[in-house]
C-alpha cells in the first residue's frame, strides 16, 4: 500500500513512517500534487510478506550501481578450478 503525506507530515510523523515503511508500506512525499520523493524498505530488508515484493519494476532504477568486469567471462585461475573440484 502507498501511503502519501506532505513534507510538514513526513517531518512531524516520521518515526511513525519508518515504522510502516519497515514494515513493506511505501510512503510517497507529495509537493503541490507531484511527488517529489518515495520512501521504500532497502533491498534484503523487507519481510517476506511484503506488498513491495509484488510492486511494479522501474527499468533503470538501479542503473550504474554496478558495472560488469572485462574480465568477467574470463577462465577462471588455475588454483581456484582446483579449489571448486576439491584437489585442494
Amino acid at each position: 500500500m502507498t501511503i502519501e503525506v506532505n513534507p510538514e507530515q513526513a517531518q512531524q510523523q516520521f518515526a511513525q513512517l519508518l515504522s510502516q515503511v519497515l514494515q513493506g508500506e511505501e510512503i510517497v512525499i507529495v509537493v503541490e500534487g507531484q511527488q517529489m520523493a518515495r520512501l521504500t524498505p532497502c533491498f534484503g530488508n523487507q519481510p517476506a510478506t511484503s506488498s513491495a515484493a509484488s510492486s511494479e519494476r522501474i527499468p533503470g532504477l538501479d542503473q550504474g550501481r554496478f558495472v560488469v568486469p572485462d574480465d568477467f567471462d574470463d577462465p577462471l585461475p588455475p588454483n581456484l578450478v582446483r579449489a571448486f573440484e576439491g584437489e585442494d
